[in-house]
């Protein structure tokens, strides 16, 4: 049986730019995002939505909660075709 689908490949940078506009549209600042994740510097917020890196997984809920969004309504993706093979 060949199986042929898609895998769904993360684009950082968009998903920065949809996290940045989230937390705008929530009436939210990056302090009061870094005071609610209890980092002492804004930095990973800043790396967050300038698309340099992707929260981990449990602040990526925390963050889907606090914005009123879903996790998947935070990432932005895009189907590339994933490598098809044969299962005896």
């Amino acid at each position: 049986m060949t199986l042929r689908s898609t895998f769904p490949v993360i684009d950082m940078q968009r998903t920065g730019r949809n996290i940045e506009k989230c937390r705008k549209d929530s009436g939210l600042t990056v302090r009061d995002l870094q005071e609610y994740f209890g980092f002492e510097y804004p930095q990973a917020i800043y790396k967050w939505q300038h698309g340099e890196c992707l929260p981990a997984v449990d602040n990526l809920l925390a963050l889907s909660l606090l914005l009123g969004v879903s996790m998947e309504a935070l990432l932005v993706y895009e189907d590339q075709e994933a490598s098809s093979y044969s299962a005896a």
